[in-house]
């Protein structure tokens, strides 16, 4: 156990947060079936209060994934559909002007809702892209001058197609590195995949979800994950990581300063759903992989030897020892 008991004491696990979290997430487990670790990561996540982009081939539930989470919140739910033709507007909204009142009135967009789908978003232009900017990392958009904030909670997951798909665009590297995970679903597996056509559905899957847990209960539970623990030797394994992955060979941008944040929200979080309200090293290693690989750009010789942005990671994570655990008293165990 990390640090203060007396940190711990004002800082009490709430009993009532694991039993909802399981329950939403064996709920969106009945709907993606076969896919329970990513459904995991993804309210990790949400309790950190960031961003998630699905990226996989077509089929494999990323939009299913991302409507049965918006539909057990009983949050607002907003869609984007990417095209190469959409419009900065058409995300944020746009100002209506008004003859018979003689006023501009403001008709927002789908990005101001609670839980919001940008469906296949390296389909668009990267203008188009850019106007989510300012709402993944300021929680508010700007329009005609004038400044929006966004509901809470906000949370958007985007999914997208590899690269290589026809109609499809590179996503810029400051967009890329405003997502706290990138997660891939992959293909379900054989007795999954038996399960799925077994139950045939008739009908959407979805419209039998019903909300299970409130947008404020949500927002309690990421308050309450950003005051989980986090020990001064995990900060320094954390920082260290990130600083090795600016020097190392075959790596032509590195984990930035805000992907070093990003991790440690995410071991917070995954800390609490746990049930912990301090962080342990297993709760960074989990979250590492997700966090970090898209923020690693390779150089193009580094790529053409086979190399990837998760082998990256995981050789830079074992760079360095894990930092050991200590009793409540501040002794090593």
């Amino acid at each position: 156990m990390f640090s203060s008991s007396i940190y711990q004491e004002e800082t009490p696990y709430p009993e009532w947060a694991p039993e909802l979290l399981e329950r939403v997430i064996k709920r969106v487990g009945g709907v993606i079936v076969g896919h329970e670790e990513q459904i995991r990561l993804t309210f990790i996540a949400m309790l950190a209060g960031g961003h998630v982009l699905l990226e996989d081939v077509p089929g494999v539930g990323k939009t299913m994934l991302v409507r049965s989470v918006a539909a057990c919140l009983g949050c607002d739910f907003g869609r984007i559909q990417f095209t190469y033709d959409l419009m900065p507007g058409d995300i944020t909204g746009i100002s209506v002007y008004y003859p018979h009142i003689g006023e501009f009135e403001f008709r927002p967009g789908p990005v101001l809702s609670n839980i919001v789908l940008a469906d296949e978003i390296n389909r668009a232009s990267p203008r188009a892209q850019s106007a989510l900017l300012e709402a993944m990392e300021e929680g508010k958009v700007t329009v005609d001058g004038r400044s929006y904030p966004l509901p809470s909670p906000f949370f958007l997951l985007a999914t997208q197609n590899p690269y290589e798909f026809e109609g499809t665009s590179r996503l810029p590297e400051a967009q890329m590195d405003r997502f706290l995970m990138r997660l891939s679903l992959g293909y379900p597996g054989i007795e999954n995949e038996m399960l799925m056509l077994e139950r045939g559905y008739n009908r959407s899957p979805i419209e039998s979800v019903k909300p299970i847990m409130a947008g404020s209960e949500m927002v309690s539970m990421q308050r309450m994950a950003a005051r989980v623990f986090v020990d001064e030797s995990i900060k320094k394994y954390l920082v260290a990581v990130a600083d090795a992955s600016r020097r190392q060979k075959g790596v032509r941008l590195g984990i930035s300063p805000r992907g070093t944040l990003a991790w440690m929200r995410a071991s917070q979080a995954a800390a609490f759903m746990e049930g912990r309200m301090y962080v342990i090293p297993d709760d960074c290693l989990r979250v590492a992989g997700p966090v970090l690989a898209h923020r690693i750009h390779l150089t193009h010789d580094a790529r053409a030897t086979g190399l990837g942005q998760l082998e990256t990671i995981e050789t830079l994570i074992k760079l360095f020892e894990l930092p050991r655990q200590r009793s409540r008293k501040g002794g090593r165990m």
